[in-house]
């Protein structure tokens, strides 16, 4: 029996543009998922104090970049006056407060350990590399700090003016509510940045 040509049906192929789409999702979504279990690497590390310390830092950190970021991105929409993104940010304000504290609160735990006079991460950096010290560690020291007060102060103030920070009157303090979570957005990205420069030069 001779099949008729008529009767094949080809298969129809991908179009690039399809393929280009599932690349570049399957790359973020790869890159995403090992960033976020970057913190994992701690626990190989040979340093006991590393792999716990570090690793209960990292996720602290990392996740709490996270939502600082997310929140630092929705005060730039609310500046211009979106309102139904208010509520979003009132909670990710209050969760990315939580998180900052026990960023911090991790980071002086690990940060005891790193001014250990003796084969502390300190004395190795200021010995050897000086200037990492004074470029990465003394900035990560203290605009990390920042993002706490800020958060506390963000978070009370869209709790207390509630949908009325978008009244004509209340335009000063929600510029100044938007600029405040801007602000912590750049000191938690540069307190990730300048803390894996650190812990990359040298370990606990």
């Amino acid at each position: 029996m001779v099949t008729q040509s008529s009767d094949l049906q080809p298969s129809p192929l991908p179009r690039s543009m399809d393929i280009a789409t599932t690349c570049v999702y399957g790359l973020s979504f790869l890159s995403a998922g090992l960033f976020l279990f970057l913190p994992l690497a701690n626990l190989l590390s040979p340093s006991p104090w590393q792999r716990y310390m570090g690793a209960i830092h990292g996720f602290a950190a990392l996740l709490a970049t996270i939502v600082v970021i997310y929140v630092g991105h929705l005060a730039f929409p609310l500046l211009r006056g979106v309102s139904k993104i208010l509520p979003q940010v009132r909670t990710l304000a209050f969760w990315s407060t939580g998180l900052s504290f026990l960023a911090i609160a991790s980071g002086n735990w690990v940060y005891m350990r790193y001014r250990a006079p003796a084969n502390g991460a300190r004395a190795w950096l200021r010995e050897n590399t000086p200037l990492v010290h004074y470029l990465f560690m003394e900035y990560h020291e203290f605009t990390v700090l920042f993002t706490l007060p800020l958060g506390v102060a963000c978070t009370w103030i869209l709790w207390k003016y509630g949908d009325s920070i978008l009244d004509k009157e209340n335009r000063s303090v929600l510029t100044g509510t938007c600029l405040a979570l801007m602000a912590m957005m750049f000191f938690a990205m540069g307190g990730l940045v300048s803390g894996l420069n650190v812990a990359r030069m040298h370990s606990l």
